[in-house]
């Protein structure tokens, strides 16, 4: 195979190399099921070290193009879409939520945790994955305990070990995010991140932006912060930007909270018109933003760079983590903080706890370096994919006329919104008696909002058609003749939903 190779270019050779092929098998030109060339024979014929080879094979099984099989190379994959072209029908009422900063992030959380342990029940509440193989992640642990020796029993700085910081950094190049290792602050968690971000711009009483709804973990803090919220409702393509340029100028928040690529609750990804048009709205009023991307790299198709990759400013603080990605329990996170910022919460992050646990950022600079996080993203997406069609087959098969729900680019959840009558707290007591637990939408609203649910697609597809089928079963009771003419009051400032055509 001959690849024409711009060895003066700033653009890497294995970056080169991957777009190269990656063009040839989208087009077509590389059928599905045809095995690539072998790393040697390729590396001899371009002249390129075989590390340079596997690190842009490496990248395309990442992105899902190929996959590797045991003994015999690399081949190309068929391609998996979602199947499913119809637009999202969610149309929410555009109203402002105006709160002092109410939640249930605890109740909600601690209640899903006693129930997923019970045995027999379809857990859709989590905003987590599935459980990855415990023997996969012993390997690996052992690993790197071996390599980072008795350094990993030692205290550490608190703004994270520097090969992890550098490994995060070469990671973040992918989804267009270029920064330096000096400006990543590891953390316990993204939960961490979003405590020292909120606690470092916002004092009690000041106000701030989060969409609506959002995740009521950051309404949980803005509670304890004694923050006012201002919550911008969502649209099918993000936060409403025409009500968020009239509140920037009513009330000048503090802070922008917002979640650009795979929301949380709805899924959403916003367009790069939108991010690009939030960044310069927040640059106008000099109001930060505090971009929280933890489901990034869980997309099923490209997505736009993050907004802080148009901050040029310093105006953006973007966090992440591996808890979404790997498991909850690994809490390791990450902030991207640059200019006059970086600093105040390095100390900030030492008050807190010293430092991440060095066991958990060994084991992830592992996997990191190891390119078996790559890998790993490339199943779960593929996993991810087909549980979510499964998920939205059910909706159309068993929900009634009367409910909406998005169709996410990715991730782990779909959020499904309920006409305004229906009792949402009978509603989920009723879907647990019968041992499927759902996340009640109201926690993900700071005061008043919608009935609603979000629903986890990550179980197998029987438990999915089990559940939802429980699901549309108990909202058909509660839209039947006789309970409508009951004439239940709506709950809070809610629009009614109308039919799918």
């Amino acid at each position: 195979m001959n690849i024409l190779l711009d060895r003066h270019s700033p653009n890497p050779i294995y970056l080169q190399i991957r777009d190269y092929l990656s063009r040839l098998i989208q087009s077509g030109k590389i059928p599905a099921g045809q095995k690539l060339p072998s790393i040697r024979s390729l590396s001899e014929s371009i002249q390129v070290n075989k590390l340079t080879v596997i690190e842009a094979y490496s990248l395309l099984e990442a992105d899902g193009l190929i996959h590797a099989r045991q003994g015999s190379g690399y081949f190309v994959n068929r391609t998996v879409t979602s199947g499913f072209t119809k637009r999202s029908n969610f149309a929410p009422a555009q109203e402002v939520i105006i709160s002092e900063g109410e939640g249930s992030f605890f109740h909600q959380y601690t209640s899903s945790i006693q129930a997923r342990r019970q045995q027999n029940i379809i857990d859709f509440s989590s905003g987590f994955p599935s459980a990855s193989s415990s023997n996969y992640l012993q390997k690996i642990a052992k690993r790197a305990l071996t390599k980072t020796g008795d350094n990993v029993f030692k205290e550490d700085f608190p703004q994270g070990q520097l090969v992890l910081r550098e490994l995060i950094a070469q990671m973040l190049v992918q989804p267009g995010l270029e920064v330096s290792p000096e400006e990543i602050i590891i953390t316990s968690g993204s939960q961490q991140a979003l405590s020292l971000a909120m606690q470092y711009y916002l004092q009690k009483g000041d106000w701030v932006i989060v969409e609506t709804p959002t995740y009521h973990g950051a309404l949980g803090i803005l509670e304890n912060l004694g923050a006012k919220v201002i919550g911008i409702p969502m649209t099918a393509e993000g936060m409403n930007l025409e009500l968020l340029e009239q509140y920037l100028k009513s009330h000048r928040p503090k802070l922008i909270y917002t979640i650009s690529t795979l929301h949380n609750p709805t899924g959403i990804t916003t367009s790069q018109e939108h991010r690009q048009a939030l960044l310069g709205l927040a640059q106008q009023y000099e109001c930060p933003i505090l971009e929280d991307n933890a489901y990034e790299g869980l997309n099923f198709e490209p997505v736009p760079a993050p907004i802080k990759a148009l901050d040029r400013d310093n105006w953006v603080t973007y966090i992440s983590t591996f808890s979404k990605t790997l498991m909850p329990g690994l809490r390791v996170g990450y902030m991207v903080v640059t200019g006059e910022h970086r600093q105040p919460l390095v100390k900030q992050k030492l008050l807190n706890d010293l430092h991440v646990s060095t066991v958990s950022q060994a084991i992830v600079s592992e996997l990191l370096a190891s390119g078996h996080y790559r890998r790993h993203l490339s199943r779960l997406r593929t996993s991810n994919l087909q549980n979510c069609n499964v998920m939205l087959q059910a909706l159309e098969r068993y929900f009634p006329d009367a409910i909406a729900w998005t169709i996410p680019k990715g991730g782990l959840f779909l959020w499904t919104h309920l006409p305004n009558h229906l009792p949402i707290q009978a509603i989920c007591r009723d879907a647990l008696s019968e041992h499927v637990l759902v996340a009640n939408g109201a926690a993900f609203f700071p005061g008043g909002g919608y009935p609603a649910m979000r629903l986890n697609f990550c179980h197998t597809p029987e438990d999915i058609e089990q559940g939802i089928k429980i699901l549309g079963r108990i909202l058909k009771n509660y839209l039947t003749p006789t309970y409508i003419s009951l004439g239940l009051p709506s709950q809070g400032r809610r629009q009614e939903l109308g039919v799918r055509s």
